[in-house]
């Protein structure tokens, strides 16, 4: 008899799905990219740990190696993290182990070890059966009261056990001790800090719900690095508590001590953040020896178990501060970026230093909650048995002779709750009480913890019941934690000195600054334009694109602070310098790669902080009339992204921008040739966001062209330029002084011949200007070339422009600068032209590649 063997694969299927590859693949990538991001890389915001070092010392309590007992093998606490809770292989939970050991990487180390763990100059650790560990103190403060029903817990990787989903933390152990991390599309780096300065940040959030984050950054200077060292700055601090995001230069501590013969040495004594001492001394060795940095005779570690060490000896002669930049430039100073991502219920998010605490907060909220809850129904429990002891106590021979007489326990349980009310517990406990219990000394004990249990019920109660008491707790436990761990601050934060930068290498002159429509930007060198007369058509000062205009030329020094405000009601800040600097016939290059602007954003007013002065104002003019005031200091901390200047309506646009100081008067032009002068106190001082007041009453198809800010000297004029390049200047005595929101005076004929006014400046006879079309054309002129004349005037040409060309922008150089530039142009030789001219084509040859 014969039997076929069946085929194995011909077998029907139970059911068959059909499934797009690609759609398959997405959802496996998506399920596998969550798994990495909330099961491994990223720390919860709420006890700032991930899975493998929550998984470690969550297994270190349940084996009780706490800070009191003795150490215990390493090896014997990877392998019951590995075995109950990790089974990610022994390798990464050591890893981790080592590191929550290691002072140099931990602000606070959570683990105390013993044994080698590895040190800064990159050595590993000792393998796990040579070395030994326990939980350090203050990690037993993230466990507190775990065993409270506090937190929310899981089955383990094989449902023999369960672990916590978060530990109870009763520390912001995310913002102390830092984390880093790499997941799948994103990655998190945040810095430790002063457990000090964080506890007391949270306790003023706590306090003061609505605090900003100035108000958090009075306690929290910023981070404090384990090894100590100087973060340069406070601008890339507060970007990164703000957004969440930054970038902090953080430089190595350092001095220059005199040695002998007259030479001297750099001694540094502290190292960045996660440097590699051993590695670092390699580097400068290497450049030593390959002429990158001259002037070292001998490089020398001597650092020890006191701290570190690093000598580097100077030939004689040798000038310590340039050995210093060149260390400063290129080993000494480093860069963290701060990338504060962290999982909030699970997803990650990108949190402010507000949001970061606040989650905490509110993590730490839920904790007490759960744990009062959970101590009050213990108190009541205990309460409810005691309350049956003094029962039975002030029935002591009646319950004697009850229970004398039962035939067993049950039965003298039964008979306990029927002659007293008893409920069963208390019958149970009363049934197995002692008759030593039943003395006088031992029911006066009994009332006293009667007595205390009923006041620690009252307590939990109110907590429970109180909002402001829950708080309460929280900030004294908080207060508590601080006494016992807080030390002293290790990171230093300097202002950005001594280093030779880019900025050092830029030399300070003035300089014209030309935008156009399209956000293109220029600088050119002010000594490269001479003055001419009135009505000259000038020269080329940028090569436009077809389709694209001038819209703003003025003048700077290349060190000054910019306030570059645009049409949105945004402000922007930068250095002069930071706009390239390119030939008289080059474009520019787009803005957009220099400040971060919206689509459709243009700049459309610029101020130089160098004219603020104390309780000076930035005053604003908007299209439609609007006109504000906001004081200057609000506008000393701005983003690289920006911020508002303005709240505009909808159709509305920032105009001009001046700077006042309270004793101005205010004139306010019109496209239509119409002024008004007013005190600049009738508009009162307001914040960044408010809108402003009404300014001047604008007839039909008008808008405002310009604002100017003047004081009371007769011989300051007005000058208004037009469009088609015809202008005057008027003593400003003319201008009678109006109340708010009036129609104003006519200033200018406009018409046909003159075009809508363009600009209106205050300026003195020995002024110089300088006009530049919407196709690149420049003149600068002398202010006393146009005649002074009355209101109400057509005005002289001032500009030449060709056809379907118009004025664009006036800027005013006054005399003492206008003196400087030409005593420096007079120096200026045939050949130092032909070079300029040689550069500029350069420059020309650069933009185009670009």
């Amino acid at each position: 008899m014969s039997s076929e063997v069946p085929d194995p694969t011909d077998v029907e299927a139970r059911s068959v799905e059909n499934v797009r590859i690609e759609n398959e693949m997405e959802q496996s990538y998506i399920d596998y990219a969550m798994s990495v991001i909330a099961g491994r890389a990223l720390p919860d915001v709420r006890d700032g740990l991930k899975p493998v070092h929550r998984r470690i010392l969550y297994a270190m309590h349940e084996m009780g190696v706490s800070s009191g007992s003795s150490h215990r093998k390493s090896s014997s606490i990877v392998g019951e993290t590995m075995g109950d809770y990790h089974p990610h292989g022994d390798s990464a939970i050591y890893d981790t182990l080592v590191r929550l050991a290691q002072d140099f990487s931990m602000r606070y180390p959570l683990v105390d070890g013993q044994g080698n763990f590895g040190s800064m100059d990159g050595d590993p650790a000792a393998a796990p059966r040579y070395t030994e560990a326990r939980m350090a103190p203050v990690a037993e403060e993230l466990l507190e009261d775990i065993d409270k029903d506090t937190v929310d817990f899981s089955p383990n990787y094989d449902d023999r056990l369960r672990e916590p989903d978060v530990l109870p933390a009763a520390f912001p152990n995310l913002l102390v001790n830092g984390s880093s991390g790499i997941a799948v599309g994103m990655s998190t780096n945040i810095p430790p800090h002063n457990l000090g300065e964080i506890i007391d940040a949270t306790i003023e959030l706590i306090d003061n719900p609505d605090s900003t984050v100035d108000d958090l950054m009075n306690h929290v200077k910023g981070p404090d690095f384990p090894t100590g060292a100087n973060i340069v700055g406070r601008d890339a601090i507060y970007s990164a508590y703000k957004t969440g995001r930054g970038r902090i230069r953080v430089r190595a501590e350092f001095e220059v001590e005199e040695w002998k013969n007259n030479r001297e040495r750099i001694v540094i004594t502290e190292l960045p953040y996660q440097a590699n001492k051993a590695r670092l001394v390699e580097r400068i060795a290497e450049d030593v020896n390959e002429g990158e940095i001259e002037g070292i005779s001998d490089l020398r570690d001597e650092s020890d178990r006191n701290g570190v060490r690093v000598v580097v000896e100077l030939k004689r002669g040798a000038n310590a501060e340039v050995v210093e930049n060149k260390l400063l430039e290129n080993h000494l100073e480093r860069t963290f970026g701060v990338i504060n991502l962290a999982l909030v219920d699970g997803q990650p998010r990108v949190l402010s230093l507000k949001e970061t605490l606040a989650e905490y907060i509110s993590h730490r909220r839920e904790v007490v909650r759960r744990r009062s809850e959970y101590d009050l129904e213990e108190a009541e429990d205990r309460a409810h048995i005691l309350e049956g002891r003094l029962t039975a106590v002030e029935n002591a021979e009646n319950v004697v002779e009850l229970i004398r007489n039962s035939e067993d326990r049950s039965a003298a349980k039964a008979a306990l709750q029927e002659a007293y009310d008893f409920s069963e517990e208390q019958a149970t406990h009363i049934v197995r009480m002692q008759l030593g219990s039943l003395t006088s000394m031992e029911a006066a004990e009994i009332e006293d913890e009667y007595e205390e249990v009923q006041a620690e019920i009252e307590r939990l109660t109110a907590i429970l019941e109180s909002e402001s008491e829950l708080l309460s707790v929280i900030k004294e436990e908080l207060r508590e934690i601080k006494d016992e761990y807080d030390d002293d601050r290790r990171t230093s934060i300097v202002e950005d000195q001594g280093t030779v930068t880019h900025e050092d290498l830029i030399p300070e002159e003035e300089v014209f600054v030309v935008m156009t429509e399209d956000d293109y930007v220029k600088r050119m060198p002010i000594d490269g334009f001479d003055p001419q007369g009135r009505g000259g058509k000038g020269i080329i000062g940028a090569d436009v694109k077809e389709d694209d205009r001038v819209t703003t030329v003025f003048r700077a020094n290349t060190h000054d602070y910019l306030l570059c405000f645009t049409n949105q009601g945004e402000v922007y800040r930068l250095k002069t310098y930071e706009i390239p600097e390119m030939g008289r016939t080059a474009r520019g290059k787009s803005a957009v790669n220099i400040l971060d602007l919206d689509p459709g954003e243009d700049i459309t007013a610029i101020v130089d902080t160098d004219a603020f002065g104390d309780d000076e104002f930035v005053t604003m003019v908007t299209r439609h009339g609007y006109v504000k005031r906001t004081a200057g200091e609000e506008f000393d901390n701005i983003l690289s992204t920006g911020i508002i200047a303005a709240d505009l309506e909808d159709g509305d646009e920032l105009v001009d921008v001046d700077v006042t100081d309270g004793s101005k008067d205010l004139v306010i032009a019109t496209e239509g040739g119409m002024t008004i002068r007013f005190d600049e106190n009738e508009v009162r001082a307001m914040g960044r966001n408010a809108r402003g007041v009404n300014g001047i009453k604008l007839q039909a198809d008008d808008a405002v062209a310009g604002l100017v800010a003047t004081d009371e000297r007769d011989e300051q004029a007005l000058l208004t330029v037009t469009e088609n390049g015809y202008g005057k200047r008027t003593l400003l005595s003319e201008y009678r002084t109006q109340s708010r929101y009036g129609k104003g005076l006519i200033d200018i004929k406009t018409g046909e011949r003159n075009g809508p006014v363009t600009a209106v400046k205050a300026v003195d006879a020995d002024d110089q200007l300088v006009m530049m079309s919407e196709r690149g054309q420049i003149v600068r002129t002398r202010v006393d070339e146009i005649s002074s004349v009355g209101r109400n005037t057509m005005g002289v040409i001032v500009m030449e422009v060709e056809d379907g060309d118009a004025v664009a922008s006036v800027d005013v150089i006054p005399a003492s600068a206008a003196a400087d530039a030409d005593d420096a142009d007079e120096t200026i030789d045939a050949a130092d032209a032909t070079d300029t001219a040689d550069a500029a084509d350069t420059g020309d040859a650069a933009d185009e590649s670009n």
